[in-house]
């Protein structure tokens, strides 16, 4: 836990038992985190330059933690400052390449990555630079990035960025098409599937977009593109797919199940109702002797059928679907 401020298992380790222990020789402290004495020491050596251990006046030999709440809040005003000259420099490199750009009127628009290595490696910092939502169309038959194997995808959404995800039904064969799939809707992403997906894309926040160019050279390539009106299109594609792929749900059983195109139910359209007429989630579920968790999975199922994503929404496509009477 204390990685961020530069501590790795081993010295956190010698610091915890230090604080537990109050004070501890050489010999002790080996024992203890199973090193050799030499480490143990070098160990102690490395807590002391960091002002997190001293060796004490009292009782020779031996060594004793330093207070956590003043050698760890200095470490930690430390690290922040060091992060703000960090993100300083990032803002002024950028800056300084845009402002050396030959060409800035394409370069700032479009930029050509090759190889795949480049590739997947630019696929997942757009993700993990993404801070509120994530668009992606999967084919079955991707070139740089496999499938939905996505490291940065869990990471994202645990920093509260949404994810839609049309996939091309070819993914559910692949052999951990459904473990990532069930993994994914697990994380509460939206996730919808259709026949033929028409290329492999990656938008964040709506500013930034990743598609595959197509080639017949051996070495993979993408385009990055920026806030254009090309982007725009890339968005306007996006969300064209969304709307006539299938939701994608957990059964259950937690098996992958498509959501059906038939319509809401009766029970549905009663929700509905309650919850045009004002009513809460809890209401409606003691009016209709349902529970929470069933009138709130129904709702979200519901929001998937419409292709909304809030609740207004869905109002208003219940009424211009029909689903309920003004």
């Amino acid at each position: 836990m204390l990685g961020a401020i530069g501590l790795d298992e081993v010295h956190e380790s010698a610091y915890r038992a230090l604080v537990s222990v109050g004070a501890a020789d050489v010999s002790d402290l080996a024992r203890r985190l199973a090193l050799g004495e030499y480490d143990a020491e070098v160990t102690l050596r490395l807590l002391e330059r960091h002002g997190l251990a001293a060796q004490s006046s009292a009782r020779p030999g031996r060594w004793v933690a330093a207070p956590p709440g003043v050698a760890l809040g200095a470490l930690l005003t430390q690290r922040r400052h060091d992060l703000e000259q960090a993100e300083l420099a990032a803002a002024l490199l950028a800056e300084e390449y845009r402002a050396q750009a030959a060409e800035p009127a394409v370069h700032d628009l479009v930029e050509v990555v090759t190889g795949a290595a480049a590739v997947s490696q630019r696929f997942l910092q757009i993700q993990l630079g993404a801070t509120s939502e994530v668009c992606a169309l999967v084919t079955g038959n991707p070139i740089a990035v496999t499938g939905m194997e996505n490291d940065a995808e869990p990471q994202a959404v645990s920093r509260g960025v949404g994810y839609r995800v049309v996939i091309e039904r070819e993914v559910l064969s692949l052999p951990s098409g459904l473990t990532e799939l069930s993994a994914a809707i697990g994380r509460d992403e939206q996730v919808r599937v259709m026949d033929r997906v028409p290329t492999k894309l990656v938008i964040a926040d709506g500013t930034l977009a990743l598609v595959p160019l197509t080639s017949r050279a051996s070495e993979p390539a993408a385009l990055v593109v920026h806030a254009s009106g090309l982007l725009e299109s890339l968005s306007g594609l996006f969300e064209a797919v969304w709307r006539q792929a299938l939701p994608l749900r957990l059964g259950e059983a937690g098996r992958v199940e498509e959501a059906g195109d038939g319509g809401p139910d009766g029970t549905d359209l009663e929700i509905l109702s309650l919850l045009l007429a004002g009513l809460t989630d809890v209401s409606v579920a003691k009016q209709l002797d349902l529970g929470l968790r069933t009138v709130q999975r129904r709702v979200k199922r519901l929001m998937e059928l419409a292709g909304v994503t809030t609740r207004l929404q869905l109002g208003w496509h219940a009424y211009e679907r029909g689903w309920v009477a003004r």
